[in-house]
C-alpha cells in the first residue's frame, strides 16, 4: 500500500497539473458518484491527510481518495486515450492535463467543511508541515492507550498516526531498536519513535527512485530492514527475518533483525 511520502508525491503531481484550472471533464465511475458533474468549477489544491489525498474545488466540494493496496493517480495530456484494462474510477481534466485515478480503493464526493466525516478519525499526520513535538506526543498518547498491542501493529493503526506502512514502520523500529513484537506499553520513547517516524518519512517525501535510510543507493542497501528478509543485517551481519504479525485478514509483512531489535 502507497504510504504517506507516496501519497505525499501523488497531492504535488495532481497540484501541479490542477490546482487554479477549470475542468473541462469530470467523469466519476462509482456507482454513488455517477452522476456528480463538476466541469466549469476550478480545482483550488489537493492536499495530503495520511494516505488519503482531498482535492478541494469551488464551491465548497472535495473529491477524497484513498489509493488502498495498488491505486494510483496518473497524470497525462489533456485527451490522451485511456489505457485499455485499467480500473479507472475518475477523470479529472482541464485543457491542459488529465488526472486518471486508477483502482483507487475509495472515491467519495462531499462538502469541503464535512471531511472530517472521511479522515477526522485520523491520528497526527506525520508530513503536517506543522508537525511538533506536541503531534509526537499526541500520537505517542494514542499508541499507549493500548498497551498490549504490539507496536508493529499499533503503528499501522491510522487512528494512532497517520501515513506510516510496512516500509517506514520497518525502518523506524530497527532505528529505535525495538521489535516489532514488543508490546506498546513496553516501549519507552514513544514520542522519540514518532519524531524519528517524522524525520525518516520527511526526508523521504521528495526523493525519487524509493525510500533510503542508510545514506547508500547502490542496490540492496538501501533500507536497513525492509524487504532484506534472509539476507544479512548491514549493521550485525545476521539475518534479518521476514514475517507476518496482525489477525487475518488485516496481517503485514514484517522485517527485522533479531540482534539488533531483541523480541
Amino acid at each position: 500500500m502507497p504510504e504517506g511520502d507516496a501519497v505525499y508525491r501523488a497531492a504535488a503531481r495532481l497540484r501541479a497539473a490542477l490546482d487554479g484550472r477549470v475542468l473541462t471533464r469530470s467523469d466519476f465511475r462509482v456507482p454513488r458518484h455517477a452522476t456528480a458533474d463538476l466541469t466549469g468549477r476550478a480545482v483550488l489544491t489537493t492536499a495530503s491527510r495520511g494516505k488519503h489525498l482531498l482535492t478541494r474545488v469551488e464551491g465548497g466540494l472535495t473529491v477524497h481518495t484513498h489509493l488502498r493496496m495498488d491505486g494510483s493517480w496518473r497524470v497525462e495530456r489533456a485527451g490522451a486515450p485511456l489505457r485499455a484494462g485499467h480500473l479507472i474510477r475518475l477523470v479529472l481534466a482541464n485543457e491542459r492535463w488529465q488526472a486518471v485515478g486508477v483502482r483507487l480503493g475509495m472515491v467519495d464526493l462531499l462538502r469541503t467543511d464535512q471531511e472530517d466525516r472521511v479522515v477526522g478519525h485520523l491520528g497526527p499526520d506525520l508530513l503536517d508541515p506543522e508537525w511538533d513535538q506536541e503531534q509526537a506526543a499526541r500520537a505517542a498518547r494514542n499508541i499507549a492507550a493500548r498497551p498490549g498491542t504490539t507496536i508493529g501493529e499499533a503503528l499501522l493503526d491510522q487512528r494512532n498516526v497517520a501515513g506510516i506502512g510496512t516500509i517506514w514502520r520497518a525502518e523506524t523500529l530497527f532505528l529505535s531498536g525495538v521489535s516489532p513484537y514488543r508490546p506498546a506499553g513496553e516501549v519507552d520513547d514513544l514520542a522519540g519513535m514518532m519524531g524519528l517516524a517524522h524525520r525518516l518519512m520527511d526526508a523521504g517525501k521528495n526523493q525519487s527512485g524509493g525510500p533510503v535510510t542508510t545514506g547508500d543507493r547502490r542496490p540492496g542497501r538501501r533500507l536497513w530492514a525492509y524487504g532484506r528478509a534472509g539476507r544479512p543485517c548491514l549493521r550485525c551481519g545476521n539475518k534479518v527475518i521476514g514475517d507476518e504479525l496482525g489477525a487475518q485478514p488485516y496481517e503485514r509483512a514484517i522485517f527485522y533483525c533479531p540482534v539488533c531489535q531483541p523480541r
